[in-house]
């Protein structure tokens, strides 16, 4: 059966052999290393990108390798240009967009893969640093990070804050325990122990929600909120929560990670594009992603990122800097 052991707030998929909630292997893990290390990722944006992933059958046969255009590279920024490095920030606990590998420090995902095919068209590498999700933008707009990749969702206040360059489309999909034991409805979710990742649009989602049911006289959804999407995932799986929200690619991954043990309820809902973030001032650097982006299109690469992940029906075909207006 497949199981999850989360080792310091990350989710870590094995698979044994054994008859026998998302993501335990009974086996001694070094927790109290793996809870004191912070780690500095790089990943090389190189002309040949290997999607981390396991490809579906109908993923593309190998694709020529990537180029540099020149022409991108002179737009980025020129502490980019000089150091010929993009500082990424990353929160790697939403599988299967971004998360870490087995060996506990490699991010790997969907949003990896991309960005890595942009990185080598705009001819420079990229290093992922680890940050919780709700200080990226802020990271981006302090200088910390040049860009910031983490599955955001567009929308107009965090457009104000900084430029979002759309590439995938996703929506949210409620997840409880297989068989919804606690025959949870997203219409009616009152009184009901609902789990979401701290910074997340769905946080929005739930207030609304709960807020109807106070008003219906009903007692308000209790939302645990917790910055690892990864112990989200976890506590509906042992019952802390009874479900959880999260983005579509990222429930229905997680429902198939757990052989059976958890699965989707209801529909879909919210589409909304998610975006590569880059400072406000940097529009020149926006532009280049959006064109990077469009040439990995043309060039298939970011056709078979989204199947490596099984994620092929979020794909986009335009990529427009703030799209929402």
């Amino acid at each position: 059966m497949t199981i999850l052991a989360v080792v310091s707030g990350r989710m870590h998929y094995v698979t044994i052999d054994v008859k026998g909630p998302l993501m335990l292997r009974t086996r001694a893990l070094a927790l109290a290393a793996l809870a004191s290390t912070t780690f500095a990722l790089t990943a090389c944006g190189s002309d040949s990108m290997t999607p981390g992933g396991t490809p579906t059958s109908g993923s593309p046969s190998a694709l020529p390798a990537l180029t540099a255009d020149d022409a991108l590279k002179a737009m980025l920024p020129d502490s980019v240009k000089s150091s010929g490095v993009i500082k990424v920030g990353i929160d790697p606990t939403y599988a299967p967009n971004e998360f870490l590998d087995a060996d506990g420090k490699t991010v790997k995902g969907m949003d990896v893969d991309i960005f890595n095919a942009v990185a080598a068209k705009l001819g420079v590498k990229v290093e992922y640093i680890p940050a919780g999700f709700d200080t990226i933008i802020l990271g981006v707009t302090s200088g910390k990070f040049d860009a910031g990749v983490s599955s955001f969702t567009i929308n107009a206040e965090r457009q104000k804050q900084v430029n979002m360059i759309q590439y995938f489309s996703a929506g949210t999909q409620w997840i409880t325990q297989t068989g919804n034991p606690k025959k949870v409805d997203p219409d009616n979710a009152c009184g009901l122990n609902i789990g979401v990742q701290k910074g997340v649009v769905q946080i929005d989602d739930l207030k609304a929600r709960s807020d109807k049911c106070v008003a219906a006289g009903k007692a308000a959804i209790n939302i645990g909120i917790d910055p690892d999407q990864g112990k989200v995932t976890a506590g509906v799986v042992s019952g802390k929560y009874d479900a959880m929200l999260a983005d579509s690619p990222v429930g229905l991954y997680a429902a198939q990670q757990t052989n059976g043990q958890l699965e989707a309820v209801g529909n879909i809902y919210d589409a909304a594009p998610y975006g590569f973030v880059v400072a406000k001032k940097e529009t020149g650097f926006a532009d280049a992603i959006s064109k990077a982006l469009t040439a990995v299109n043309g060039s298939g690469h970011y056709k078979k990122a989204l199947e490596s992940w099984g994620n092929a029906s979020g794909a986009v075909t335009d990529f427009p800097v703030n799209p929402i207006k």
